[in-house]
């Protein structure tokens, strides 16, 4: 994977300090964070306002970019993909049947999984009910003896 070349915006120390962490991705952005809090606590705090201000630490561009990208980034492009024309006909129909085909498979993994748990539920509550008529059996054939 080749590395992103950062754009020189110049200026000034503070621009430089953020495009090298930008370069760097989020990791690098929550580690002068929580430097920021041990050293100086409003520094940490400034930071923390800044990433937030800037949606750095869940929705930056800038992160989103950099050479460690995320499993998340990789599967929306994936599924974007999915869903566009690949220019053979005879591929696309293939496409879209084998997607169906799935899509009734997850369908009827999901209502098996929700049978599978509605049974567990019922064995779960057929067990508490015989424990409860096992416990006040018990308790009527005890009480009569002790009141003797």
């Amino acid at each position: 994977m080749e590395a992103r070349q950062p754009q020189y915006r110049g200026g000034s120390w503070f621009r430089d300090a953020e495009d090298w962490m930008d370069r760097k991705g989020k990791p690098a952005w929550i580690i002068a964070m929580v430097l920021g809090f041990i050293f100086f606590w409003p520094v940490g705090l400034a930071l923390l306002f800044y990433m937030i201000w800037r949606k750095k630490f869940m929705f930056g561009k800038s992160c989103r970019n950099s050479a460690r990208r995320g499993s998340a980034h990789e599967m929306r492009r994936t599924g974007y993909a999915a869903m566009k024309s690949s220019g053979n006909s005879a591929f696309d129909a293939y496409k879209q049947e084998t997607l169906r085909r799935l899509e009734e498979e997850q369908d009827a993994f999901e209502s098996f999984l929700e049978r599978l748990r509605a049974a567990k539920d019922k064995a779960e509550f057929d067990q508490f009910m015989d424990d409860r008529a096992s416990k006040a059996a018990s308790e009527r054939d005890t009480a009569p003896s002790e009141n003797a």
